[in-house]
C-alpha cells in the first residue's frame, strides 16, 4: 500500500497533482510514484503510457523549481496494459517548489502516505538541513523556558513558543528551526500546522 516512499495514481489525469507528489519525494526522503494503479493497489494500467509519460513530463517542466530529477520506466502487463514508474530520490537540491503563478510558490513534503504542503519553517529546516553541517547554538532563557514546558507537555507550537518566549514571531521560528536543526527538537508537520517536541 502507499506509504512514506509509496504513491499510486490511476492516471495523468491531473498532472499538476503528480508534481506535488514527486516534489514532496524530493524534498523529504524520495520515493517511487506508480501511475496505472488504484489506491487500493489494483492494477488496471494505463493503455498508452508514451502519452501519459509526456504529459506528466510538461507538467514537471512547468510546475517545479528546480526541476526534479527522476527516473521513469515503463512496465508491460499485458498487450494494452502498462504501469509507469517513477523514482524520485532524495534531492541535493531541494527544496523543491511548485510553481503557482510566476509569483507564487508552494513547497511540499511527504509526511506518511500523504504529501503536504510545508509551512515557512518546515522548507527553511528542508533548504539547510541539506548541508549535513553541525548546528551551533546559545542555550540561553527562552531554549530554557522551552525546555521546561516540553517536561511537562508533549509539543508546542511556533505561536504558544512566542508567547512563551516572549520574542518577535520571525525570532521564535528561527529559534525553533534552529533547535530542530542541531536534533535537539522534531518538527511534526500537521495539516492543521507545525508541532515541535523533544527529540
Amino acid at each position: 500500500g502507499e506509504g512514506a516512499h509509496l504513491e499510486f495514481k490511476r492516471r495523468a489525469s491531473s498532472p499538476d497533482q503528480i508534481v506535488k507528489e514527486m516534489i514532496a519525494f524530493a524534498n523529504t526522503s524520495g520515493g517511487i510514484l506508480l501511475v496505472g494503479v488504484n489506491d487500493d493497489g489494483e492494477l488496471p494500467g494505463v493503455k498508452y503510457p508514451q502519452e501519459e509519460s509526456l504529459v506528466i513530463k510538461k507538467a514537471v517542466v512547468k510546475f517545479s523549481r528546480p526541476h526534479i530529477i527522476f527516473n521513469e520506466t515503463i512496465i508491460k502487463l499485458s498487450e494494452h496494459k502498462f504501469v509507469i514508474q517513477y523514482e524520485i530520490p532524495v534531492s541535493r537540491r531541494r527544496p523543491h517548489v511548485f510553481r503557482v503563478t510566476n509569483k507564487k510558490s508552494e513547497t511540499y513534503i511527504r509526511l506518511r502516505d500523504m504529501s503536504m504542503k510545508a509551512s515557512r519553517e518546515m522548507s527553511e529546516i528542508v533548504k539547510r538541513g541539506k548541508d549535513g553541517k553541525n548546528v551551533q547554538f546559545t542555550y540561553g532563557e527562552q531554549e530554557s523556558a522551552l525546555m521546561k514546558f516540553l517536561t511537562t507537555r508533549e509539543k508546542i507550537t511556533l505561536p504558544e513558543f512566542q508567547i512563551l518566549s516572549g520574542l518577535k514571531y520571525e525570532d521564535a521560528a528561527e529559534k525553533l528551526i534552529t533547535l530542530v536543526l542541531a536534533n535537539v527538537l522534531r518538527i511534526i508537520p500537521t495539516e492543521k500546522g507545525d508541532y515541535y517536541s523533544r527529540v
